[in-house]
């Protein structure tokens, strides 16, 4: 399937060039096709439009976590919590794409016995809004975070990264070092030395990538992503991420990964400003990751020099889904060390 849809695009390279001469895309590659600023104006992918309908659903909330909505530059999103609602120190969660906060139920559950916690869904992703020319990009993402931890009145913060949240928050956290006490890294961090996976590659090209986007359905969906998973995925999780990834949000993902050109040198730059303040890190990997390989793990001791690092055998890009267990005993415990004790903190939230 893969390479079925890398001969199609390459086919439409040609028919949409006269297009491309008369509409030179904007700074983030903005699409010629599929997206609102399309010039077919979104008639590419009624198809998928029409197959694109909610199986799963949002399973219900662990007991002792509650979710409410906040507003951050006009975008609106889903904030998980559990713990301390008060505390100025909170464990901040950031999921990836083309997940969402929901990707940390038992983990955010888990830490609110000890600490405040706190996981909220990125622009564009999960039930965020998603308008047309949002803040897809790796600044406007980190200002989202600087926004969401403002609104909630989080002033210290214990990083738990996974897929794209690593860029993203690495990025808000090499603007404000200072604030920054630990981070837990799941199959990302400093890019350093990475260029992508295949299907990065493809949606980071234009014309490629929005018939990329155009024909993924449910199914091929789900037969990629079990493909090259070390293990079956379970049918809610992968079913919950398809009932998130409709148009918008597939639109929104190309701004992301087109905003990143060379992931190698954002890493570095990263990697550059986080050394200077030594701080705990707990690094965790999937060996089988088919997308962001588990040789990068050892290299995150070069923006965390005292990383403690754990390649975990046997499992892909989700380990927490993988192998929940073995993840909450190594998270759990680590973020106990590193929290404070779990009393209200001075300052506090704004009004929500």
């Amino acid at each position: 399937m893969r390479s079925f849809l890398i001969v199609i695009a390459a086919g439409a390279v040609a028919a949409f060039s006269t297009a491309a001469a008369a509409a030179t895309p904007g700074p983030l590659h903005d699409s010629l096709f599929y997206c609102d600023e399309g010039l077919d104006h979104g008639a590419t992918g009624a198809v998928t439009d029409a197959e694109h309908t909610i199986v799963v659903g949002d399973r219900p909330l662990p007991a002792n976590v509650h979710r409410f909505r906040m507003n951050v530059d006009g975008i609106s999103t889903p904030v998980m919590e559990a713990g301390p609602p008060d505390a100025s120190e909170a464990v901040v969660f950031v999921h990836g794409n083309p997940g969402s906060s929901r990707d940390f139920d038992q983990l955010v559950s888990a830490t609110g016995k000890f600490a405040r916690a706190v996981a909220f869904d990125m622009p564009g992703l999960g039930h965020a809004d998603d308008p047309a020319g949002g803040p897809y990009t790796t600044d406007g993402a980190a200002h989202f975070i600087d926004g969401m931890l403002a609104g909630l009145g989080i002033t210290q913060a214990d990083m738990v990264l996974h897929d794209f949240g690593g860029p993203w928050g690495l990025q808000w956290a090499s603007q404000h070092s200072d604030r920054l006490k630990s981070v837990v890294l799941i199959d990302t961090g400093v890019l350093l030395g990475y260029i992508g996976h295949p299907s990065a590659l493809e949606w980071h090209t234009p014309t490629v990538g929005e018939l990329n986007m155009a024909t993924t359905t449910r199914q091929t969906f789900d037969v990629a992503l079990q493909a090259q998973n070390p293990k079956p995925l379970p049918f809610d999780f992968v079913n919950r991420m398809y009932d998130d990834y409709d148009r918008a949000t597939r639109c929104a993902d190309l701004h992301y990964y087109r905003d990143i050109s060379n992931p190698d040198s954002l890493g570095r730059a990263q990697a550059a400003v986080l050394s200077r303040r030594p701080r705990p890190a707990l690094v965790m990997w999937g060996r089988d990751d088919p997308y962001v390989p588990s040789s990068l793990a050892e290299k995150q001791e070069q923006a965390f020099p005292d990383a403690e690092v754990h390649v975990i055998p046997d499992a892909g890009h989700w380990p927490y889904v993988d192998f929940p267990q073995t993840v909450q005993d190594l998270v759990i415990p680590f973020l106990r060390r590193v929290t404070a004790s779990g009393q209200p903190g001075a300052g506090g939230r704004a009004s929500r």
